[in-house]
């Protein structure tokens, strides 16, 4: 019998297809974030009592996690209480300690059920992790925080088998502030006997999220949202209701698509503190952006100056906005350098949106845009999440028909992207490949 799928719409081969040249008007909600449900999902297995997590956005990420969570014991319930965007999660009878490389290959963030395993059994066995192709993303980090609370680690046959009988907190220093290895270091610590002291910890907002859940099942985490960490292990956590922040890059990517459409369009449920970098980039390229009391405002002409950013961990410029901002800059006027220092083959979309017409340079890890009076339709390819919403925002702004393929990679991360695009006046559609010229005609 196949399986009902809650989250994300089926087929690979799946287009959006987009008439450019209409300004957008209206209101978006904002979903909840990504990078905050998968690892508040994860934090589920240290519990054997029942997590309920609200403002669940509909992703074939969230999908693919939650399998992860089932293979290894874990009773989930979608909707539980009839919302769109609930899940009730039970992980008492944990009965396997192994992710498979069947779906730890389609999304990174499986590797962080590492933590939460070695916390309630003493041991994980985990395929090397997958994801998006924006480069190494190593996670010694990971292992060197486990390898500090007493794990032994051993690799083999492309899997990584951990096991602790028992986790003793302790001081650990990371050389980079890695968001997963801070969300993995943290969880396994909430349970370990002692303190553990995250230093140079990753400060992102997500993070803090996690602690807020942790903490609401009896856990002791204090620090997050800083560069130090401190984690007092406890015995055991409970039960907890827990409600996901909203999503900052999905909010980042809605601005930028105002801002390169044109027109007046309000975002509500936002946090406007965690936006704060881009909503800076984006009034320095002249577009306005007003903070409301439910949310922010985004009014355009279209029209936009040239500007340099670099990407950086929070509270930088995140490498998450990078990729919709060189659409941006593409029609800016002047020239602008685009410099990232968080991945180093995250620039695959510059070539597709030359495509288009962008005069684009690609200099080792930066790239130089000139900004051209328009940008015209093509097909055009989704490389990774945010290339996909970046070719998507280009195409509202090209004159003409613009085909993105590969949009499998936008359901990883945007609940409902094209729908919430469309519902504000976008001339947008999503087709499959064979429906392509049937439902052209009627856009």
């Amino acid at each position: 019998m196949r399986k009902k799928r809650f989250f994300c719409p089926e087929g690979q081969a799946d287009k959006i297809i987009i008439y450019g040249g209409q300004p957008l008007q209206g209101k978006i909600a904002i979903s909840g974030a990504k990078n905050a449900v998968l690892p508040i999902i994860v934090a589920a297995l240290l519990s054997k009592e029942t997590c309920l997590i609200q403002d669940v956005p509909r992703l074939a990420d969230v999908e693919i996690i939650c399998d992860v969570l089932s293979e290894l014991g874990a009773k989930i319930k979608l909707d539980p209480n009839g919302s769109a965007h609930t899940v009730e999660i039970n992980c008492r009878d944990l009965h396997n300690y192994e992710a498979t490389y069947d779906y730890v290959k389609k999304m990174r963030a499986s590797v962080l059920v590492m933590g939460p395993l070695l916390a309630r059994l003493g041991k994980a066995k985990i395929s090397m992790p997958g994801g998006c192709a924006i480069g190494t993303r190593p996670i010694d980090l990971h292992l060197k925080g486990f390898e500090a609370l007493g794990v032994r680690i051993t690799m083999e046959h492309g899997y990584i088998l951990a096991e602790a009988p028992v986790l003793k907190g302790a001081r650990i220093y990371l050389d980079y502030p890695s968001v997963g290895a801070t969300e993995n270091i943290m969880m396994a610590a909430s349970l370990a006997q002692g303190t553990t002291i995250i230093e140079n910890a990753a400060e992102e907002p997500e993070i803090v999220d996690l602690a807020n859940f942790i903490n609401s099942m009896g856990g002791k985490v204090v620090g997050t949202g800083t560069k130090v960490i401190k984690i007092e292990g406890v015995e055991s956590l409970g039960a907890t209701s827990h409600t996901v922040i909203p999503d900052r890059i999905e909010a980042g990517s809605f601005l930028v698509a105002g801002a390169i459409a044109g027109g007046d369009l309000f975002l509500e449920n936002v946090i406007i503190d965690h936006l704060k970098p881009v909503v800076a980039k984006l009034r320095e390229a002249g577009v306005e952006v007003t903070e409301e009391d439910l949310g922010l405002r985004v009014r355009s002409e279209g029209k936009f100056q040239a500007l340099d950013l670099k990407t950086l961990p929070y509270p930088g410029f995140p490498t998450d906005m990078q990729a919709q901002f060189m659409s941006l800059l593409a029609i800016a006027q002047g020239t602008s350098i685009i410099t990232e220092t968080v991945f180093e083959n995250r620039f695959m979309h510059a070539e597709e949106l030359r495509r288009m017409g962008a005069d684009i340079r690609i200099e080792g890890r930066s790239v130089v845009v000139e900004g051209t009076e328009k940008l015209t339709g093509a097909q055009v390819k989704a490389s990774d999440l945010r290339a996909g919403a970046a070719l998507v925002i280009a195409g509202l702004v090209a004159e003409g028909e613009t085909i993105v393929s590969d949009i499998y990679h936008l359901d990883r991360g945007y609940d409902n992207f094209v729908t919430k695009l469309h519902s504000v006046g976008a001339n947008i559609i999503r087709v499959k490949s064979r429906d392509r010229l049937r439902l052209v005609s009627e856009v």
